[in-house]
């Protein structure tokens, strides 16, 4: 008998607490507000939120203003904004010589790096890379960029196509692990060779945009809320339209995190610290999240929940949401067990093969053993609008983003509660 009323007491309190929270969502998190945001994040105004051009101020701005408004204090200092650097190498002059072969042409050397002059040799400990066909290229570059060993790549002439490319992908870093020197070359099977360098390091300022709510039982415990407000900028004209607006990627994303942060603020105040974060550089490679992750201990951060592209519906349909990684931790078990009668569905990730989980925000603290989750809509196998001209608002399903979000909210608050805390992700190990 015991055992029973204490049941009945346990699904009454959460039924309680599920109806209270429900409630709560309802009022705060409202399609009128959430089509507001949007709206502004992804108007022509904002030029497209590309990192390094001169408009994003107006993004950085705006967020900054919308924290502020909901009750947040700055993460860090007296602002919103996080500033960090993005490199980017402009080589000046260069001294190649592989198997007696003399090469002093800027168009075939690809440095990242901090130094502003190389002298390097096969003897001086760097990790000699030799890539000569296409599979060796794919296989190899990835590791290339994320290494801690110090790298000389020698690619074969014949890659020269994808030896410009990963120069346009490497040219900027905001972080930089090890240094990295690509050559073009006839000879990547050479085992002598000298390579000089002269360059100029130039760096602009990017930025993150970060707010929190203070714990009162554990204020150094966190949970992030994050999504990123940067988008393409202006390119490639379609049908006239040569403005890359962002709306669902990540207005979408940014909007529910703002959103996320009224309803906490209107809620008592939580157990656990809640961080809100909008990154900046991850059309870039993540610059901003990589950037940000050394500012706050991971050892602290009980989950991450990243908001990419939740303005669309699922490939299930409406009031549903895939999480990536599902498997690495139990926070979506823990997120669905908050949802049990809710109507909504969190799914784990169905498109795997895109390797979505390292392909976000998330990937920056997931790699350093935080419950890093990234939460997404959009149908990667089919997305229409994807890094198009035409990702503008009206594209976006409104009322199913808001649902979304509210399903969000209530999905979270037993780990921002502290009664559940989600297991460890392995850290990866370079």
């Amino acid at each position: 008998m015991k055992k029973t009323l204490l049941a009945l007491f346990v699904v009454s309190s959460f039924a309680q607490w599920h109806c209270g929270s429900a409630k709560k969502a309802q009022q705060t998190l409202v399609e009128s507000e959430v089509s507001r945001i949007e709206t502004v994040l992804s108007h022509d105004s904002m030029e497209g939120r590309q990192t390094l051009a001169p408009s994003i101020s107006k993004s950085v701005s705006f967020i900054s203003n919308e924290m502020k408004a909901a009750g947040l204090k700055p993460f860090k200092g007296d602002s919103y904004s996080m500033t960090y650097p993005i490199y980017r190498n402009d080589v000046q002059s260069v001294s190649i010589l592989i198997s007696d072969s003399t090469d002093n042409s800027i168009s075939n050397v690809m440095c990242r790096t901090k130094l502003e002059s190389l002298s390097i040799d096969e003897n001086a400990g760097y990790k000699i890379v030799r890539i000569a066909n296409a599979q060796d290229f794919s296989r190899e570059i990835g590791g290339l960029l994320s290494t801690d060993s110090n790298v000389i790549a020698l690619i074969d002439r014949s890659l020269s196509n994808r030896f410009n490319v990963l120069k346009q992908r490497a040219n900027l870093f905001a972080t930089e692990k090890n240094n990295l020197v690509a050559i073009l070359t006839s000879h990547t099977d050479a085992t002598h060779f000298k390579i000089s360098v002269q360059q100029k390091l130039i760096a602009k300022n990017a930025y993150n945009v970060a707010g929190v709510i203070k714990g009162k039982k554990h204020p150094d415990e966190y949970v992030i809320f994050s999504a990123h407000y940067d988008h393409l900028g202006y390119g490639r004209a379609e049908k006239g339209d040569s403005l890359y607006n962002g709306a669902n990627d990540d207005a979408s994303g940014v909007t529910a995190v703002l959103m996320l942060a009224k309803y906490f603020v209107a809620n008592k105040r939580p157990d656990r610290s809640i961080l809100f974060v909008t990154f900046s550089g991850e059309e870039l490679g993540l610059f901003g999240s990589k950037s940000f992750a050394p500012e706050i201990n991971a050892d602290a951060v009980n989950a991450m929940f990243n908001i990419e592209m939740i303005g669309t519906d699922s490939k299930w349909g409406k009031n549903s949401a895939y999480i990536t990684g599902y498997d690495r931790s139990d926070l979506g078990k823990i997120m669905e067990k908050n949802l049990q009668g809710s109507g909504f569905t969190f799914y784990p990730d169905p498109y795997t093969q895109y390797k979505l989980f390292y392909r976000s925000d998330n990937a920056s603290l997931a790699e350093k053993g935080v419950p890093a989750h990234t939460i997404s809509t959009s149908q990667m196998d089919q997305e229409p609008h994807y890094h198009k001209p035409s990702d503008e608002v009206g594209t976006l399903d409104m009322a199913n983003m808001t649902e979304i979000i509210k399903s969000i909210a209530i999905a979270a608050k037993s780990v921002i509660a502290g009664k559940d805390t989600p297991s460890r992700i392995p850290p990866v190990k370079n």
